[in-house]
């Protein structure tokens, strides 16, 4: 290798700095972190339903965040892990939880069809209100894993993104549902997962843009 050769090399290698690898278990722990601040804000803000601690939760308020617990833990793993990318890396949960989730607005649907006046429960201005509120106290775990991803190297933005919007909206939802005290099968099934949706497509089509590198 010639001296021009050389020196190029000691001239492009001149200003580069060691960087120090994202430990999954930091990434694990600023997840955590976001959403427990969620919750906090969630309690002193609006507050925390009361029949949370009375018993008066139906069973389909805990079936719903449990499974948008689930999605959000499965979407923000995929998340920190897609900050350090390797051979063999699969992202396969988020996927299965999301099926797992779509049962609940099939269900909603389902009992829509019954209802008298299904307009009503559709253009319900609590259920508008939840979907406003949810969005916000996805903020601060969506931050949190897009300034994850910018420390990192993801090579699939696109599916990024995706799962980031996912997992920010599902534990958004969850930490906002314990301050909703409506726990009907419809309200949860439609406006507590339609901001994971509406965090799906942003995440898909907004974020690639800023997450490449």
């Amino acid at each position: 290798m010639d001296r021009p050769t050389n020196s190029l090399i000691e001239q492009m290698a001149e200003d580069l700095q060691p960087a120090s690898p994202l430990k999954m278990r930091d990434g694990i722990l600023l997840v955590i972190a976001a959403v427990v601040g969620t919750v906090l804000g969630v309690a002193l803000l609006p507050g925390l339903w009361s029949g949370l601690f009375t018993g008066d939760a139906s069973m389909f308020f805990v079936v719903t965040n449990g499974l948008l617990l689930i999605l959000g833990c499965a979407a923000a793993s995929s998340v920190i892990q897609m900050a350090n990318p390797r051979v063999g890396n699969e992202h396969d949960g988020p996927r299965w939880a999301s099926l797992m989730v779509t049962v609940l607005p099939i269900a909603a649907f389902i009992a829509l069809a019954g209802h008298e006046h299904p307009l009503e429960l559709v253009t319900d201005l609590h259920g508008l209100q939840c979907f406003g509120a949810t969005m916000l106290a996805s903020s601060l775990t969506a931050v949190a894993l897009f300034m994850w991803l910018r420390r990192g190297a993801p090579v699939a933005p696109a599916t990024a993104g995706l799962h980031l919007g996912i997992a920010a909206t599902a534990l958004g939802s969850a930490a906002y549902g314990l301050a909703c005290p409506l726990d009907g099968a419809i309200h949860l099934g439609l406006w507590h997962v339609a901001p994971v949706l509406a965090g799906a497509l942003i995440g898909r089509f907004l974020l690639p843009a800023l997450l490449r590198w």
